[in-house]
């Protein structure tokens, strides 16, 4: 079962946090305390996507990095 839908037969998206309802007021979560959980764990580099140091941060495709920066003499 995809991660944050309801355990029934329901394909209403639950609370990302505890999987309850989610109320108007905070959608997705269902209360301000799951809202403030999610915050806390992204703030914390939680859902941070792994990589390894090094790794392109470059496209690909972009065969001059700095072709769109220009330098200014500051004489």
């Amino acid at each position: 079962m995809p991660y944050g839908l309801n355990h029934g037969m329901s394909k209403t998206p639950s609370c990302p946090i505890c999987t309850k309802s989610p109320e108007d007021a905070f959608k997705p979560f269902c209360s301000k305390r799951c809202a403030d959980v999610d915050l806390g764990r992204w703030l914390k580099g939680s859902y941070a996507i792994p990589g390894v140091d090094g790794e392109a941060t470059i496209p690909a495709n972009d065969t001059n990095p700095d072709a769109d920066i220009t330098f200014r003499d500051d004489d």
